[in-house]
């Protein structure tokens, strides 16, 4: 198939913020593009939730923490963010090298554009205009391993033990390829010298150019159901402490202090 490339309180202490949902082989995060902050994870009876803030536009971040390359599809409201398809592991998605980390920023609208992910009102929401809303609130990524083909190593080819005289003129033709000191310290300060070259050679390196642009890739998944599967809810945060998932924020209240200064302040001076 064919594939996209590119690219607190006490209460608290139940639901712990977590930098990121981590899994065997993908680390799942939202990142508010509008304050550059990474949104805490909660964990709450066995699921995860942000919380994000309505208008602002937001990526998710996918890091490979694996050795293989993976295939990630990424399904935002039941929509897959590629293809714009009611989201299906078996569909497409973006490929990630080993150890590589993306963000993807919106809806893949062609191979050089994308249409913004924001936080909307549901009934702005792109799944419900286009008479999806069931489904309107999750973030999921399926995750698949490659297939990889080992083939054997080729067979030894046995080879025949040499002969006295084969002996003999390996030995000769060894002593008259022999060489002498003075080579020897030649050939050993060769390489030196090309090692002290290349270290003065430095440059400085012209970094690689961001684009919404993405190339197309070949994958052949290891099986057909996908190796893990990463899901994260959001909501604003007003309706995420309404359900009990986050904890009310404490109100401050200010008591007086007995001691505002820690010394003697001057007397006003007579006019």
């Amino acid at each position: 198939m064919r594939a996209l490339i590119r690219a607190a309180t006490l209460a608290a202490l139940l639901a712990a913020p977590l930098p990121a949902f981590a899994g065997r082989l993908v680390d799942l995060e939202v990142v508010d593009r509008d304050t550059g902050a990474t949104l805490p994870t909660v964990r709450h009876a066995g699921r995860h939730y942000v919380a994000g803030v309505p208008g602002h536009r937001y990526a998710v971040r996918l890091v490979n923490r694996s050795g293989g390359r993976v295939l990630t599809v990424l399904s935002v409201d039941g929509v897959n963010a590629v293809t714009g398809e009611t989201a299906g592991a078996g569909q497409n998605g973006y490929v990630l090298d080993a150890w590589e980390s993306t963000e993807i920023n919106g809806w893949r609208k062609s191979l050089d554009e994308i249409a913004q992910f924001n936080f909307t009102a549901l009934p702005d929401s792109y799944a419900a205009r286009t008479g999806r809303p069931a489904n309107v609130g999750v973030i999921g990524v399926a995750v698949f391993e490659e297939r990889i083909e080992r083939r054997p190593p080729p067979p030894a080819i046995a080879q025949p033990a040499p002969s006295a005289m084969d002996r003999e003129s390996s030995a000769d033709s060894m002593a008259r390829t022999e060489p002498s000191n003075e080579s020897r310290a030649a050939g050993a300060a060769a390489p030196a010298a090309r090692a002290e070259a290349k270290r003065e050679r430095l440059g400085t390196g012209h970094g690689e150019r961001e684009w919404s642009r993405v190339a197309t890739t070949t994958f052949e998944r290891a099986s057909t159901r996908p190796a893990e599967v990463l899901t994260i809810e959001y909501d604003s945060r007003a309706n995420l402490v309404a359900r009990g998932i986050l904890p009310q924020r404490p109100l401050v209240q200010r008591t007086p202090d007995p001691f505002p200064n820690g010394f003697v302040a001057d007397p006003p001076r007579w006019r």
